[in-house]
């Protein structure tokens, strides 16, 4: 074995029994509290006899369930987030992100765990002065040309570990990309489902709204006739005008707000708003076809700690902090690096491949002394980053408690606003079919059947919007409660 190699293989030894400075990261502990609220959830929610009125209960679970929108039993809505995921181009760039941080650690793993071997050939013109260096007795050789081919091998041993530190901080933005893009998956399939469920609630709204109004221009036309034979008051029309016109001056920001969400759906699905290559499978959404979920996966605190994107997201963060704080601490011990290379140099191209006539063999040494302070400073800056990142942890763990406890508080509450509405809008029918009866006998004028009729609407209305309520706090808590890398789009 040559002289170099030699040295190499004892070096490597070496730096393989040696350990790195600083921090061994460890995840931090998960949230011991056993529930998410004070109080303990009830066995099941108020229910109501109507759609989307059953009781929800809320089951233990090991894991939250992936593919949770499949939980509201719509193809249609099924077939929108797929394809949300398949082409959004929010996940297009956290997947390039991703692909760029993974090659980001390969490089920074070939430059710093293996040594850099560089092959060299050059060819020079050059004219010696020899009384230069002193030489007056001999002649000056003539011009000549002197061509070197060479091998060169330069080393970095890693004693104290910033070479590995850093790589491992460069690992942790790797896994921080990842569950980025688990992050953005979910959020981009939250997205869909909040706007379907908003597109199927704003269409059964215009729906009704527009019934609405017929009913009430019916109610003008009566008093307006009521008008002209002396029965009623002037005052009697102009009241019903203004609820009239009340009641249509609700109808354009409902169309309006239907139209921006078909824009944010198009936008979502990675297509141009002016696009309908969807409009099949949007208008396939209706409250009727969306079934509400009566068995909700709940998991522990703990479990969501160990689930949710964006807390693990952080937590790699906190990671790649603890990483650089033993950078900054090893940049203040010696650093050993080894350089070798052989090589031919002749004055004939012929010559060079002839045989190796040059080599050389450097260790070098680097203490730092005196840097002004500089060292020791980005070591404590490197310790305080760390402990602001370990505060944006408990951030996010906190956060993501709180949006489980809102949204398990807001389904009980969403469960009894349902139960008051439907009520409301039984009797409120019920009415209005007594009235049918009576003014099919006589019994009533049409006014009065107009009314009961229009009254059932309204309650109708307002039942439709606490079905949607409902729907969207379910989808909020599976969205809440985050879980694994989402199906059908595997990280590249």
């Amino acid at each position: 074995m040559t002289t170099p190699a030699r040295s190499l293989v004892l070096a490597s030894s070496f730096v393989l029994a040696a350990c790195a400075v600083g921090p061994d990261f460890h995840a931090p502990a998960a949230p011991d509290t056993p529930t998410y609220t004070r109080e303990a959830l009830p066995s099941a929610t108020a229910s109501a006899p109507g759609t989307g009125g059953a009781p929800q209960t809320f089951a233990s679970a090991d894991h939250a369930p992936r593919a949770w929108w499949t939980q509201f039993g719509s193809p249609a809505l099924d077939a929108l987030v797929d394809e949300a995921l398949r082409a959004s181009p929010t996940l297009e760039s956290a997947r390039a992100k991703l692909v760029e941080a993974r090659e980001n650690y390969n490089a920074q793993a070939g430059a710093t765990l293996f040594p850099s071997i560089d092959a060299k050939l050059s060819g020079t013109r050059q004219k010696i002065d020899l009384a230069a260096f002193g030489i007056t007795q001999v002649p000056n050789p003539g011009p000549f040309t002197l061509y070197d081919a060479s091998v060169s091998i330069s080393y970095v041993f890693d004693i104290f570990g910033a070479n590995r530190r850093a790589l491992e901080a460069t690992l942790a933005q790797v896994n921080y990309q990842e569950y980025e893009l688990q992050a953005a998956q979910l959020s981009v399939a939250g997205n869909v489902v909040a706007a379907a469920l908003r597109r199927a609630s704003l269409r059964s709204q215009i729906d009704t709204t527009q019934q609405l109004i017929d009913a009430q221009t019916r109610q003008l036309a009566i008093i307006e006739a009521r008008l002209a034979a002396g029965g009623v008051a002037r005052l009697d029309v102009h009241s019903q005008r203004t609820l009239l016109a009340q009641t249509r001056a609700t109808l354009p920001p409902l169309t309006t707000q239907l139209a921006q969400t078909d824009h944010q759906l198009a936008i979502l699905l990675g297509a141009p708003p002016s696009s309908d290559a969807y409009v099949q499978a949007r208008d396939a959404l209706t409250l009727d076809a969306l079934h509400l979920p009566d068995t909700v996966a709940l998991t522990l605190p703990a479990t969501l700690a160990r689930e949710r994107p964006d807390i693990r997201a952080s937590e790699a963060l906190l990671h790649q902090a603890s990483a650089n704080i033993g950078v900054a601490t090893a940049n203040l011990f010696p650093q050993i690096s080894l350089s070798a290379s052989v090589g031919s140099e002749r004055t004939r191209v012929a010559d060079v491949i002839g045989g190796l006539n040059i080599w050389n063999v450097g260790l070098g040494l680097t203490q730092p002394i005196f840097h002004g302070g500089e060292l020791r400073a980005k070591r404590r800056a490197s310790q305080a980053a760390y402990d602001a990142a370990f505060a944006d942890y408990r951030q996010t763990v906190l956060l993501a408690l709180q949006q489980v406890a809102d949204t398990l508080h807001a389904l009980q509450d969403d469960a009894l606003e349902l139960q008051a509405r439907d009520t409301a809008a039984r009797e409120a029918q019920a009415s209005a079919d007594i009235a049918r009866a009576r003014y099919a006998a006589g019994g009533v004028s049409e006014f009065d059947l107009v009314d009961a009729q229009r009254q059932a609407l309204q309650t109708a209305l307002d039942r439709t919007r606490a079905q949607t309520t409902r729907l969207a706090d379910t989808a909020a808590l599976y969205q809440s409660l985050g879980g694994a890398a989402l199906p059908g789009d595997a990280a590249p």
